[in-house]
């Protein structure tokens, strides 16, 4: 049994609630849910929250006491990964070793999820500049090549994204187009349209929102047979662009999509890792953040609030952040004093938080609200 199921189990059978009221209470039937409390399926955040809603009890409690993330990225900095120890010990690598390093990148990517990119960059920077000198270096069969190759786009998407969190544009650009080069060496073309489409994204941020949306919807002609999932995030660059360019009508059909795509989702098809944390209240942020960009704020509120309160303490980042863009929600429909009361608690929540465009935003909104 996984700890967090069993925690799961704990916190109902305290509230003395039976599995058969516990399904009634959610979607999920008596065999999903003991699946998860069993450990035999994995328990995400939508699940924790539905068993805290439905049960009256915090997520923090059903999680249990976390881990310092700071700590933890300071363990993996001065340990050494599968990569180091494998260009010590010899040239060879097979199918064991390219396990390890894949349960590697996912493990760092969740650990994007509760520290800043200021924190965690000198780590995926070295992951990735070891496993691609693997990649140079070692022997390995074909097989065996292509998923090192995908490993180091995954890698290379990641230390863009966090690069790009601690400010280094730049540096994002190179690696999310050396990662692209990799992907497309593996024949992966949805992971080479997800580096694409996280350029974009930056692109659409801090640089021509026009020629983002342009590399947005290439990324997703080029992962034309992407899974339901992975397609709808690649769609919600394309929404973003097209919202930052003040092209309505396209950020709108393109939010419709984003839609379209993920009511497709089925159990049967397979998803790639990486879209772990896209559900309907990111999707929900993500409209909202449109909505603001095309003149709509009075839509984007309910939105981002639903979203926010669904949120644990351990994801204080993108609280903070989802915050700032319902202050600035608020603001451009006039309620400036509601704006001003969310925004101080998006700083609030944002104290040690090592994160660029975190501090920028509340920076933004701040003197947004006055």
């Amino acid at each position: 049994m996984s700890d967090l199921g069993s925690r799961l189990r704990a916190a109902r059978e305290a509230a003395g609630m039976s599995l058969a009221a516990m399904a009634a209470k959610t979607h999920w039937s008596k065999a999903q849910l003991g699946h998860l409390e069993t450990g035999a399926r994995a328990v995400k955040r939508e699940h924790v929250i539905t068993y805290s809603r439905a049960l009256n009890v915090s997520a923090e409690s059903l999680y249990g006491q976390p881990q310092d993330p700071l700590r933890v990225a300071h363990e993996w900095l001065v340990a050494d990964g599968p990569a180091r120890v494998h260009r010590s010990a010899g040239r060879r690598v097979g199918q064991s070793f390219a396990t390890e390093l894949e349960q590697r990148v996912n493990d760092l990517r969740r650990l994007d999820d509760t520290v800043g990119g200021g924190d965690l960059i000198p780590l995926v920077r070295r992951e990735l500049a070891e496993t691609s000198a693997v990649v140079k270096c070692a022997d390995y069969s074909e097989a065996v090549g292509r998923r090192l190759l995908v490993a180091v786009g995954e890698l290379s998407q990641l230390v863009g994204w966090v690069a790009s969190d601690a400010g280094y544009f730049l540096e994002a650009r190179h690696v999310y187009l050396d990662g692209v080069s990799a992907a497309r060496d593996a024949g992966d073309r949805t992971l080479a349209g997800q580096l694409l489409s996280t350029l974009s994204y930056q692109m659409a941020n801090v640089g021509n929102p026009a020629d983002a949306a342009l590399l947005a919807k290439s990324a997703v002609k080029g992962a034309h047979d992407a899974p339901p999932i992975a397609k709808a995030l690649l769609l919600e660059r394309v929404a973003w662009a097209s919202a930052r360019s003040r092209d309505a009508e396209s950020a709108l059909r393109a939010m419709d999509a984003v839609d379209d795509a993920y009511e497709s989702r089925s159990a049967g098809i397979g998803e790639p890792e990486w879209v772990y944390w896209l559900n309907r209240d990111e999707i929900d942020v993500m409209a909202g953040r449109c909505f603001i960009e095309i003149g709509q704020p009075d839509r984007a509120a309910p939105l981002l609030s639903h979203a926010i309160d669904a949120y644990d303490s351990e994801h204080a980042r993108e609280v903070a952040l989802y915050r700032t863009w319902l202050a600035e929600s608020l603001a451009r429909a006039g309620e400036l004093d509601a704006a001003r009361d969310v925004i101080e608690k998006a700083r609030s929540t944002s104290a040690g938080i090592n994160s660029a465009r975190l501090t920028r935003r509340v920076e933004d909104i701040e003197q947004l609200v006055g």
